[in-house]
């Protein structure tokens, strides 16, 4: 594992120490890039507000020699998860205090991590806020709201199907391939070197998209579709996206440092995964779901939002979809995945190269995980990282 104290340390970097644009999401330059994001592209600030912060407890319990069985079928634990799974930070809360909590590679507590995905999750509950004020509905037409996109893919979707990934799109999301259309979005983002005749903006991007079936049949994975929904979120409320979500989320959360949003050159948010926050106010924002959207007696988002993306998935969608083979009994709901093979129903954002908010609700543990594995998805890091979260819950609620 390559310590990150060894990279952009001098100045100017050695070419082999060099953090750029274009390797920042390879190993192990995304060891110093995941924490350095806003040295590197424009962010939108979340401001913490200057209100009072939601103060953790500590009530430590010793969870290292927790054991599990790996993807491999051998015995392992959660100490050797996180030895292994190039953790950046790690908090566990149970019953609100914090439990456990380690960082590694010379990660402070106070440094904001990119979150990848778990952004889709932020921009999902928001919505849900946005949703009850009555600025939107779940049914209404994407063109409505964004007349931008009428003859792209988009042209008879709803902001429901935008919410749980089932637009009928013709896209491909592999990370590792330069010509995917995720990789273009990177381009757009300003994540990847410019390309020519690619957009250079995500809205621009967002218009591009290819139809392919029908909306509402089956789970498929676009990253673009939560750049879309950021958009969305804009336009209904007329305030941009890092400032709704400080006002309606961050600050009313008690959260403990601002986080910050990366933006494409015109100002548009990567809603899909360009946020950046501390391992412990992820947590709190686990914290918040746990506690059905209450946070210090005052409701921040609906109940009947989170009882609805934990309650009403499409297991028959999900099963229908390009992640069953990997994640077998889930389904998936305005940006949060439910893992319905666990008796505790547990549910969680995720993103790739190891991030993850995990909630049980049973067991009233939230576990925040920063990662910078290696791989954009290593099957094996990512399943042990779940089998320890799972271990964790059920030992705590025995």
């Amino acid at each position: 594992m390559t310590d990150v104290t060894d990279l952009m340390k001098t100045f100017p970097a050695a070419d082999d120490r060099q953090v750029t644009i274009a390797n920042m999401q390879e190993g192990p330059f995304n060891r110093w890039a995941f924490r350095n994001l806003r040295r590197m592209l424009p962010t939108g600030n979340v401001w913490s507000g200057d209100g009072a912060v939601s103060e953790l407890s500590v009530a430590p319990l010793h969870l290292d020699d927790i054991a599990f069985v790996d993807k491999e079928g051998a015995m392992s634990s959660v100490k050797q998860m996180l030895d292994e799974g190039y953790t950046d930070g790690f908090v566990v809360l149970h019953q609100g205090a914090i439990a456990a909590e380690r960082y590694g590679d010379g990660v402070e507590a106070h440094e904001p991590h990119l979150l990848m995905s778990v952004t889709k999750s932020f921009a999902g509950s928001l919505t849900g806020i946005l949703v009850e004020r009555g600025l939107l509905s779940p049914d209404d037409l994407v063109t409505d709201i964004i007349p931008e996109v009428a003859g792209s893919a988009y042209d008879g979707a709803l902001v429901r199907h935008v919410l749980d990934m089932t637009v009928g799109l013709d896209y491909s999301e592999d990370y590792e391939d330069p010509m995917s259309d995720v990789a273009l979005l990177d381009v757009a983002a300003g994540w990847r070197p410019a390309r020519e005749g690619a957009p250079d903006n995500l809205r621009a991007y967002i218009a591009t998209m290819r139809k392919a079936g029908d909306h509402g049949e089956a789970f498929h994975y676009v990253s673009t579709n939560t750049d879309l929904l950021g958009w969305i979120l804009e336009r209904v409320s007329g305030t941009d996206f890092a400032s709704l979500l400080s006002r309606e989320i961050w600050q009313p959360m008690g959260a403990e440092f601002d986080a910050y949003i990366t933006l494409d050159r015109l100002g548009a948010p990567q809603t899909d995964g360009g946020l950046c926050v501390t391992t412990r106010d992820l947590a709190r924002f686990g914290q918040l779901h746990l506690q059905n959207g209450v946070m210090n007696g005052r409701r921040i988002i609906p109940e009947s939002w989170i009882r609805d993306f934990r309650e009403i998935g499409d297991a028959g969608v999900w099963d229908r979809g390009n992640f069953a083979a990997d994640m077998p009994g889930h389904h998936y709901r305005a940006k949060w995945y439910t893992d319905l093979s666990d008796p505790h129903r547990p549910y969680y954002g995720i993103g790739i190269h190891g991030q993850s908010v995990f909630v049980d609700p049973v067991a009233g543990v939230v576990c925040a995980k920063h990662s910078t594995h290696p791989a954009p998805v290593d099957g094996k890091l990512f399943d042990d990282m779940f089998r320890a979260f799972k271990a964790i819950a059920h030992a705590l609620s025995d």
